[in-house]
C-alpha cells in the first residue's frame, strides 16, 4: 500500500529495501509485540509493523503535520484500533512512558542523521525501562554517524548504502538478556 510521505529536504523516509531487511530480521519477534516508532515521520515502519503481526504500535514524532500523516496512514491502512499517536518529543516521551509502567518488545528509532543525542535517548530507553528484558532497541542511522554505537559493543550492525541498522539487546547489556538472533 502506498503510503504518503512528509515533504521537505530534511525529510528521509526508511527505504523499502532497508524497511525489508529490517523485518526479515525481526519478523519472528513481531507477533503479539508491543512496536514503538520514535521519530516516526509518516508512521510506514509501525504500520508494517502492525501489518507483520504487532498487537500494538505507539507512533511518536514533534512534528503536526507528521502526525497528521501518520493518522491518516493509520486510516488508510485500516490499522487505527491498534495504534497511540503522540505529538511530543522523544526524550519527554520516554520518560512519560517509563512512569506509566509502559513496556515495549521492539523500540525502533530514525532520528534525522544528523541527530547528536542518540546516546542520551538510547539511555533513557534503558534506564526509564521501557523497553521489555528481552526487547530489542533499532536505530536507522547514517553509516557515517555511528560514533555512539562505541558504547554498545554488544550491538549488532547491518550496512545498506549510506544507511546503518544498528540492532542493541539490553538485556545483554545488563547480563540478564539472551541473544535476540
Amino acid at each position: 500500500m502506498k503510503l504518503k510521505t512528509p515533504r521537505g529536504k530534511d525529510v528521509r523516509p526508511t527505504s523499502d529495501r532497508v524497511r525489508e531487511a529490517l523485518f526479515s530480521i525481526i519478523s519472528h519477534h513481531l507477533a503479539g509485540a508491543i512496536f514503538f516508532d520514535l521519530y516516526a515521520g509518516s508512521g510506514a515502519v509501525g504500520i508494517e509493523a502492525l501489518s507483520r503481526g504487532a498487537e500494538k504500535s505507539v507512533f511518536v514524532d514533534y512534528k503536526r503535520e507528521n502526525i497528521s500523516l501518520i493518522k491518516e496512514n493509520l486510516a488508510k491502512a485500516g490499522l487505527s484500533e491498534n495504534a497511540v499517536v503522540i505529538k511530543d518529543d522523544a526524550e519527554k516521551t520516554i520518560i512519560q512512558l517509563g512512569r506509566e509502567n509502559f513496556k515495549a518488545g521492539l523500540i525502533f528509532l530514525d532520528p534525522p542523521y544528523s541527530f547528536t543525542r542518540m546516546n542520551e535517548v538510547i539511555n533513557k530507553i534503558i534506564t526509564c525501562r521501557v523497553v521489555e528484558q528481552h526487547g530489542l532497541i533499532i536505530v536507522e542511522h547514517n553509516y557515517h554517524n555511528r560514533q555512539w554505537t562505541d558504547k554498545y559493543p554488544e550491538a549488532r550492525q547491518k550496512r545498506y548504502g549510506d544507511t546503518c541498522l544498528t540492532f542493541i539487546e539490553p538485556g545483554s547489556l545488563t547480563q540478564f538478556g539472551q541473544n535476540f538472533f
